[in-house]
């Protein structure tokens, strides 16, 4: 009587392709010594690459590992949520919340412009006092386990969009941290404050950075941007942010 382990292995891969992930990682391959091999193989995750338009020829020198890549291209997302103020300040934690607070406006807003990606029509905005508000990524919630973390180090990279209203002076800060299970500091970027003058372009600005080779032990992120007009205007004068990004691979050279 033939069986399914009888078929050969490139009919078997075909067929294992169909299948989720997680089911393939978490119930085939503990079938059996042979499904355990087929699952394993480059071969078969490649295929799933291809089945969902993750593959292009020219990743076949760089990328070493197709199942991690695999697992990096679904688990693609932005982590950070409500970045667009669609959701008021919803998953935001108001760290400092001063002068006449944060506001949220519609874009292009009062004396200013609007942003590159159209899909983008609000923004978060500043007072006359510090305003700073943060979020913090669980990375283990998120999908992304420690030893992928630790072994693989995919890139994070993280994004964030910045301007001034045409009539007044503000001032712009972003600090991200990786942080371990115990919440200390294993690499920061905390670029110099950017100060734009009275009467710019109001332009909407993109700043992005790109975390490579960070120490093992990553397990929370945290995101935290905000700043404050630099003339003490009451009102909302001071910088507004928009579409910020935290996004975690995958590496091509895996």
């Amino acid at each position: 009587m033939t069986t399914i382990c009888d078929l050969p292995e490139d009919v078997l891969v075909e067929l294992l392709s169909l299948l989720p992930a997680r089911d393939l990682l978490r119930s085939c391959r503990l079938v059996c010594s042979q499904w355990r091999d087929v699952v394993d193989l480059t071969t078969l995750w490649k295929r799933k690459c291809q089945r969902e338009g993750l593959y292009a020829q020219n990743l076949d020198r760089s990328v070493t590992d197709w199942k991690i890549f695999y697992m990096l291209s679904n688990l693609k997302r932005n982590l950070i949520k409500n970045p667009c103020a669609q959701d008021n300040f919803q998953h935001w934690k108001l760290d400092k919340n001063e002068g006449d607070k944060w506001k949220i406006e519609v874009l292009p807003g009062p004396h200013g412009t609007g942003m590159p990606d159209p899909k983008v029509d609000k923004y978060f905005v500043t007072s006359y006092g510090p305003c700073f508000k943060s979020q913090l990524i669980t990375l283990q919630k998120e999908g992304y386990w420690n030893q992928l973390m630790d072994e693989k180090r995919p890139e994070i990279v993280v994004k964030d969009w910045y301007a001034a209203r045409f009539d007044c002076g503000c001032r712009y800060e972003l600090t991200v941290r990786l942080l371990s299970e115990d919440y200390i500091v294993l690499q920061e970027f905390h670029p110099k404050p950017v100060v734009i003058e009275q009467w710019s372009d109001a332009m909407w600005r993109e700043i992005s950075y790109t975390f490579q080779n960070y120490p093992a032990g990553v397990r929370h992120i945290w995101f935290q941007h905000g700043g404050q007009d630099t003339q003490f205007w009451a009102g909302w004068y001071g910088i507004r942010v928009t579409n910020s990004s935290i996004t975690i691979g995958p590496l091509t050279m895996l």
